[in-house]
């Protein structure tokens, strides 16, 4: 698979170009386009996330895929050995050959054992990430340490020393959801963030009077 992405950083889709009958896990809701021949079977597995397995026909395809927030993009190529965490709500689409696992040990050592908003990836393969605002990549020097709130998170090496807490212990948290909670972060590696949360898009609309409910 091949990814190439356009409109970014704004309003960023990935063109998912595939050899003669590669299978594409894509999350099942970010399918804008795909050439035609292109099978989209809605029952794909992919634990945590709703997915769809889209394979291309005899002479290959494409597939489009978007995120429902405005932002940039960003590929994530894995090797095989580090394994990586990630915000779940940031995954648009993954080669087959490369694993999710919300309950991998790495994962649930920051959530305590109970399903959180992170997931992990493992395995050899591009893995395409939304990023709701501008990807912001923050590089750490050995020792360097920093805190960051969790919906800014996108994701970082599981080789990364870090620790997830309350903010304060007077505001309400979720694993489920990463509110309230932020990382502590110690280098040397790398974190990518996003310039916005969608947690906070939510916590905007409601305190400015908009409502789910018509």
């Amino acid at each position: 698979m091949q990814v190439r992405t356009r409109h970014t950083p704004t309003f960023g889709v990935a063109r998912l170009v595939l050899a003669p009958a590669e299978p594409v896990l894509v999350e099942r809701s970010s399918v804008v386009a795909t050439s035609y021949g292109v099978t989209v079977d809605t029952r794909g597995k992919a634990p945590g996330v709703k997915a769809a397995l889209c394979t291309a026909g005899p002479e290959g395809g494409w597939v489009d895929v978007a995120p429902p927030l405005p932002g940039d993009l960003h590929v994530l190529e894995l090797d095989g050995a580090a394994g990586w965490c990630v915000a779940r709500n940031t995954w648009l689409a993954g080669a087959v050959t490369v694993a999710l696992d919300p309950a991998a040990p790495p994962v649930r050592a920051l959530h305590g054992g109970d399903s959180g908003f992170l997931t992990h990836f493992r395995g050899a393969g591009s893995v395409v990430l939304s990023c709701y605002g501008t990807l912001d990549v923050v590089t750490l020097a050995a020792g360097e340490l920093v805190t960051l709130d969790a919906g800014h998170v996108i994701g970082f090496a599981d080789t990364l020393q870090c620790r997830l807490r309350a903010l304060t212990p007077d505001v309400p948290q979720s694993v489920r959801t990463g509110d309230g909670l932020v990382f502590d972060f110690a280098g040397p590696g790398l974190v990518l963030t996003r310039t916005r949360s969608p947690r906070g898009l939510v916590t905007w609309l409601r305190d400015n009077g908009f409502s789910m409910r018509a």
